[in-house]
């Protein structure tokens, strides 16, 4: 005799209109849910970009103007001038960053870089120095003036309200390099001009300070 297994008498048979419904659920659930996903990640992306592009860039150079900058050129005697012209082929197209521009005199005897500009002129009065403490003659430099030896040149260093003059003491010919106090350490800026004189202007002994006296 056979066994056969009979269903028990209260075991309900699934519902097809059941099975139908669950099954339109699952697939329109699934498609919902990436679509509510990519809404949020839509929602998202934008605004990172956003907040990349607001942030400014430290690299950005600073507008310059396309003026030249005002500059004397003092007429010079012909030996002056050679040096003049080899100085100014020695100096660099940008400083620290700050782009060359061009001057409204002079460009085979002077320079100038960014804005507000730091200057550069050769060929400018030599300077002498006092005789006493107390003056001497016109125009003289105070014996007790700042002098800065840097890189092989003797810089006089005078403070000014709006602008630090900085101006050779132990060379032939005398350049001269103007930075606007707003500029951090303006002898470095100064400093950046050594190396051009140093191979372009021959020292001096007489007149120099005794300070930057090698």
């Amino acid at each position: 005799m056979v066994d056969v297994q009979t269903p028990p008498a209260d075991a309900k048979k699934p519902d097809p209109a059941t099975r139908t419904a669950a099954l339109w659920a699952t697939v329109i659930a699934v498609p919902i849910a990436v679509i509510v996903g990519l809404v949020a990640f839509s929602q998202i992306k934008p605004q990172e970009e956003g907040t990349a592009a607001a942030a400014p860039s430290a690299s950005a150079p600073a507008a310059v103007p396309s003026t030249p900058v005002q500059m004397a050129a003092p007429k010079l005697d012909a030996r002056t001038t050679q040096v003049c012209l080899a100085v100014t082929s020695q100096l660099p197209t940008d400083l620290r960053g700050l782009p060359g521009r061009k001057v409204s005199a002079g460009p085979e005897q002077n320079a100038a870089y960014g804005e507000p500009p730091v200057t550069v002129a050769c060929g400018v009065t030599q300077p002498t120095m006092c005789e006493r403490i107390d003056g001497g003659h016109a125009g003289c430099v105070p014996l007790d003036a700042t002098m800065l030896a840097m890189d092989g040149v003797c810089w006089w260093a005078k403070d000014g309200p709006a602008t630090d003059v900085f101006t050779t003491m132990d060379r032939e010919v005398a350049v001269q390099v103007t930075v606007p106090s707003s500029y951090d350490q303006t002898g470095q800026w100064a400093n950046e001009f050594s190396q051009p004189v140093v191979k372009t202007v021959k020292s001096r002994s007489e007149g120099v300070p005794s300070g930057c006296r090698g």
